[in-house]
């Protein structure tokens, strides 16, 4: 498996793609972080066309195990980010 992409290559290859500097690249891409975390913190849910969909889902209370001891204890209920990858990725990569 290919090591994943650091940020700076990121934002290289971002750059590269708009034809601009690293600079301007870095601030288009902490400007889509923020936003993304901001909608989804708030509850609702950003579609990246051609990637995918990032929300957040409630969990319920539930029971869980501890693996080092075995014992078992009621853990609260929380949120957890998911990500629903888009049909065309998943094309993209199989196909």
């Amino acid at each position: 498996m290919a090591k994943p992409m650091t940020k700076t290559q990121l934002v290289a290859a971002l750059a590269e793609e708009m034809g601009s500097d690293k600079k301007t690249a870095g601030a288009a891409l902490d400007a889509v972080t923020s936003i993304i975390t901001k909608e989804v913190a708030g509850g609702g849910a950003v579609t990246i066309p051609g990637v995918g969909k990032i929300y957040c889902r409630e969990r319920p209370e539930r029971m869980v195990r501890n693996p080092a001891t075995g014992e078992q204890f009621k853990k609260e209920a929380d949120k957890v980010v998911k990500m629903t990858i888009a049909k065309a990725l998943k094309d993209s990569v199989n196909g």
